[in-house]
């Protein structure tokens, strides 16, 4: 059998692909976390990481554990909850990032749903400066966004880098402005990517700008100009701009849940969402 325990510390090492924070989010000793993933390799008779000094990553076995790892855990949960009485009820606002759009989000929205049928689960999609400003008004209960530069807040799912993305035919003229797709205000990347751009002396202009993720793929696969994007959530049709190109870099975006001022109806069903996200968090980035 395998421990739930030793799961959840798989799984949190699998997305953060860090003992370190692992043992941070979870609240845990280091010594602790590589202890439970010693014990569940133990069981499978499988090595799960490929670790040095250096990094982290999954090896083929441990991918394959990641499916059967919240199968099992949902069970668990699913059984717990049906032999305490415990039911969720009540309504749920929660709101997500348009980077999401693309992503299996809806996997593990649909698993939350079935398992607490009960909740009134509302969600809206919006651009990460927007929700934090609906979140400090009062207006959702839980930001799954990217964090905002000057705010140390939220829980992080993961980290990631932003890159310049484009159509791969894509060329970019040295001598002229550099063509910007961005969202409009507050957008997280637009003034990230506009603030490196006058860092390293670059001009540039606003091709286009658009309030949905959609509409900037379609300016950005029309070859109308570059987009400063999270490198693990690239759509279709698009690719990583050249080096060449010249472009400065962007540095690094994390993306985190936020709980708003909770309200006691609220607050049970939040917590189980954000657990859900974090536990199935590796999702969010791996099509």
């Amino acid at each position: 059998m395998y421990d739930p325990s030793h799961l959840r510390t798989f799984l949190t090492v699998a997305q953060t692909l860090s003992f370190t924070q692992a043992a941070r989010r979870l609240g845990l000793r280091q010594s602790t976390v590589s202890q439970h993933v010693r014990r569940l390799e133990d069981a499978t008779g499988r090595q799960l990481f490929a670790r040095d000094t250096h990094s982290v990553e999954l090896t083929e076995d441990g991918e394959a554990m990641l499916g059967f790892a919240r199968r099992i855990l949902e069970v668990h949960e699913q059984a717990t909850a049906f032999f305490t009485g415990t039911r969720l009820r009540g309504r749920l606002r929660f709101g997500a990032s348009e980077d999401f759009v693309l992503t299996r989000l809806p996997e593990i929205l649909e698993g939350f749903r079935s398992d607490h049928p009960e909740v009134d689960l509302e969600l809206t999609v919006e651009l990460s400066g927007t929700l934090h400003e609906q979140l400090a008004a009062g207006k959702l209960d839980l930001v799954l966004a990217k964090r905002r530069p000057e705010d140390p807040r939220g829980e992080p799912v993961w980290h990631d880098e932003l890159v310049w993305i484009g159509a791969e035919r894509l060329r970019l003229d040295p001598d002229r402005p550099v063509p910007l797709i961005v969202y409009p205000p507050p957008g997280i990347t637009r003034a990230l990517a506009m603030e490196a751009l006058e860092r390293q002396g670059r001009a540039w202009r606003v091709a286009c700008t658009s309030g949905s993720l959609n509409g900037l793929i379609a300016a950005a696969r029309a070859g109308l100009g570059v987009m400063a994007h999270s490198r693990g959530l690239i759509p279709p049709g698009l690719v990583r701009v050249s080096d060449r190109a010249g472009l400065p870099e962007l540095g690094r975006v994390d993306f985190v849940l936020v709980h708003g001022h909770r309200r006691t109806s609220a607050q049970s069903a939040a917590d189980a969402l954000a657990a859900a996200i974090l536990a199935g968090g590796d999702r969010l980035h791996r099509r």
